[in-house]
């Protein structure tokens, strides 16, 4: 089986689609396949669909979300086994897998059996957890192409096109914060082998959309910085604070005022010294 969530929802077996059109069986799906290999308890699931008010015949509705997913699991093992009889021929293995096989009852809840199949988040996971080590490891290529790698997975925001309830939106949520931090990581190893200006277009957009995210912004001054618009950077930190205090009541962090400091002090071919995201002092002019 495999398994996509960082966008649209796509799970297929044997290539064959079996995700519902309908909005809650697709949600039970979503949460399933989040979960893959392990078991989602009844009361998320409930939760999920039915916030706090579910209705008395809650479970046998769930009960009637799972058959129908079944169906579509059924129909994808047929299609893959006439396949592959086509293609091989003689007649299908006695073990082959059937849909309870894939969705399994279990007690307290349901778990969505891959088969050893992909994930696109257990890929990113794999990834970015590889791209964060080089990082540790000081080896700024290699992370910058491995979360590189990470966030190519993401073809939009996670769960796209499902209508999601508490325990989906919290996933999204999370999922987001993953991304942000795979991202942030990513730009300060462009930074740390000086690709500044590349990332000026892409700062540009991302200090925009995230409008109060200060890591990003001190990157976006530094990368100026480092371009020679001093006064752009200077500017980035105004309109920052700005905002920060218009809709927060906050003022930038000590560590971003540093930066400011030392950016406002320096000529532009004097290295400005930055506070990381882990408070260690780097070079990074």
């Amino acid at each position: 089986m495999d398994i996509e969530v960082l966008g649209t929802l796509a799970v297929r077996e044997h290539g064959v689609s079996v995700t519902p059109t309908a909005p809650k069986p697709r949600q039970v799906l979503a949460l399933l396949a989040l979960h893959a290999d392990q078991v989602v308890p009844v009361s998320a699931l409930i939760e999920e669909l039915w916030a706090g008010a579910p209705p008395r015949s809650a479970r046998t509705t769930l009960q009637t979300y799972v058959l129908q997913l079944r169906a579509l699991i059924a129909t994808a093992l047929e299609q893959g086994e006439a396949a592959g009889d086509g293609e091989g021929g003689g007649a299908a293995p006695a073990g082959r897998r059937t849909a309870k096989d894939v969705l399994v009852t279990l007690p307290g809840g349901y778990l969505l059996n891959s088969g050893g199949g992909t994930s696109d988040v257990r890929e990113f996971d794999r990834l970015a957890g590889m791209g964060y080590r080089a990082m540790d490891a000081g080896d700024f290529p290699g992370a910058a192409r491995l979360l590189r790698e990470a966030l190519s997975l993401w073809s939009g925001p996670a769960f796209a096109d499902v209508h999601g309830g508490i325990q989906l939106d919290m996933e999204t949520r999370r999922l987001e914060e993953t991304r942000l931090c795979a991202l942030d990581q990513r730009i300060e190893a462009d930074l740390r082998i000086g690709r500044h200006r590349e990332l000026l277009a892409e700062l540009t957009v991302l200090a925009s959309r995230y409008r109060t995210h200060e890591n990003l912004h001190g990157q976006f001054m530094l990368a100026l910085h480092r371009s020679g618009r001093r006064g752009e950077a200077l500017d980035v930190y105004q309109r920052l604070r700005a905002t920060l205090v218009r809709e927060l009541g906050l003022e930038p962090s000590a560590a971003l005022r540093r930066l400011q400091r030392s950016i406002l002090m320096a000529s532009p071919e004097t290295p400005v010294v930055a506070e990381t995201n882990s408070e260690r002092l780097v070079r990074v002019g």
